[in-house]
C-alpha cells in the first residue's frame, strides 16, 4: 500500500513541476451531500436497505489548473484534484428477513442489531473535461461536465451493538455473523470514480454537482464481514464483494489566482 501511495505522490509531483505545463493556477472549494454505504447490513438490492443505510458527508478540494499554460491536450482538458472528506453512516438490517411478520429468534436478533461507520479519506484524482478549460475559465460557456478517477487512503472506524445485549454472542447474534465483527480503527485504499459538472457563476467562482462511487479494498469498512472461516458453521455465499459507497453532493469552487 505504501508503494502505491508513494508512486501516486511522485507522479503528481513531477506533473506539477514539469515545465511543459507552464504556470499552475490553484482553486479551492468544498462539497456536501448524502452518502449510501453498501455493506453487509441489510438485504442486497433492497430499496429500504439502499435508502436506510445512508448518512451525510462533507469534503474539501484543492485543484491544480493548467489551462493557462501552453496549448496542449492535457492543459486544455485535465485538472488534478486533491481531496479530503469525512462521512458517517448509520447501519441497520432491512428487507425480507426483518419484516414485521417474521417473529423467529433470528429475525429478532437481526432487528436488534445496529452499526455505524465513520470514514475519513484523502486522495488525488485526475479529472477530465471534454470542453476547453481555458474557455470555461474565461466564462465563454456556463456548464463544464467532467469525469475523474482517483485513489484514496481510507481511515475507517466502525461500531456495532445489539439491544439484546453484548454483540457477537449466541444470545444476540445469528450464526453466520458470529466472529464476523471488527470494531475500531482500520486503514485501506479506495478506487473512486466521479461524474459531475461545474456551473460558472462568475470569473472567480463555480458551483459543482458530483456523483461519486468509492470501491473499498476491504470488506471490513462497515465492521461486519460474515464468512464461514470466521463462524466455523455456516456458509455465506451472498457475501460476494467488498463494501462500497455512493455519494451525491453539491459544492462550491473559488479560484485563488
Amino acid at each position: 500500500m505504501k508503494t502505491r501511495i508513494l508512486f501516486v505522490s511522485s507522479l503528481l509531483f513531477f506533473i506539477a513541476k514539469g515545465e511543459v505545463f507552464g504556470q499552475i493556477f490553484h482553486e479551492v472549494g468544498g462539497f456536501v451531500g448524502p452518502v449510501a454505504l453498501y455493506s453487509d447490513y441489510g438485504q442486497r438490492n433492497n430499496f429500504d436497505t439502499n435508502i436506510g443505510n445512508t448518512g451525510i458527508g462533507v469534503g474539501l478540494v484543492h485543484y491544480l489548473n493548467f489551462a493557462y499554460g501552453p496549448r496542449n491536450n492535457f492543459n486544455q482538458h485535465f485538472m488534478v484534484r486533491n481531496e479530503f472528506n469525512i462521512h458517517s453512516t448509520g447501519l441497520k438490517h432491512y428487507g425480507e428477513w426483518v419484516a414485521d411478520h417474521r417473529q423467529s429468534e433470528g429475525a429478532k436478533k437481526l432487528r436488534a442489531m445496529k452499526g455505524s461507520s465513520t470514514i475519513v479519506e484523502l486522495g488525488t484524482h485526475l479529472e477530465y473535461y471534454p470542453r476547453d478549460l481555458r474557455d470555461f475559465s474565461a466564462n465563454d460557456f456556463k456548464l463544464a461536465p467532467f469525469a475523474s478517477f482517483g485513489l484514496h487512503v481510507v481511515f475507517y472506524n466502525p461500531k456495532a451493538s445489539s439491544s439484546l445485549g453484548p454483540i457477537n454472542t449466541p444470545e444476540t447474534t445469528i450464526p453466520k455473523y458470529i466472529n464476523g465483527f471488527k470494531q475500531g480503527m482500520g486503514v485501506t485504499l479506495a478506487a473512486v470514480g466521479t461524474l459531475g459538472t461545474r456551473y460558472k457563476l462568475n470569473d472567480m467562482n463555480d458551483l459543482m454537482l458530483m456523483a461519486k462511487w468509492h470501491y473499498y479494498f476491504s470488506d471490513w469498512v462497515d465492521g461486519l464481514n460474515p464468512r464461514r472461516e470466521f463462524n466455523k458453521v455456516v456458509d455465506v455465499p451472498e457475501n460476494k464483494s467488498n463494501d462500497w459507497l455512493f455519494w451525491l453532493s453539491i459544492g462550491y469552487v473559488h479560484y485563488l489566482d
